[in-house]
């Protein structure tokens, strides 16, 4: 599994922050906390960091991840009542962007902690749509 023990300290983490906050915060603050949270546990995290995406050779925006964790994880921190298709296709974007391998949907709205991963597809001879369903 890609990033397994990295995504293992992510997660833990993020049930820490939970735990002490308990749910029904806004995305914010949970995000902040996370970011102390790994940062405390010898994570370096970059916050809201700007990648230039661009269209035929030209600038055509930013696309800015909440999380980037140890240059490797991106982290969306959500009080959401489910993951939908279009988290996981936003998702798939930023890591096509990056160019990293591995994102973390993490879920703060309920007691328990909810979590997805979503991988980057592999580039192959073949052009296929990402599975949203995975």
């Amino acid at each position: 599994m890609i990033h397994e023990e990295l995504s293992r300290e992510i997660i833990g983490a993020a049930m820490e922050v939970l735990n002490q906050l308990k749910p029904g915060l806004d995305e914010k603050l949970y995000e902040r906390a996370l970011t102390i949270e790994l940062t405390h546990r010898g994570h370096i995290v970059s916050v809201q960091h700007s990648f230039p995406v661009y269209y035929r050779g030209q600038l055509i925006g930013n696309l800015i991840p909440d999380l980037i964790v140890d240059n490797a994880v991106i982290v969306d921190p959500k009080v959401v009542a489910c993951f939908t298709e279009t988290h996981i296709a936003q998702m798939i974007g930023y890591l096509n962007i990056t160019a990293l391998d591995l994102a973390l949907l993490i879920n703060f709205k309920n007691a328990q902690l909810e979590w997805k991963r979503v991988l980057r597809r592999q580039q192959t001879g073949e052009s296929m749509p990402p599975d949203l369903h995975a």
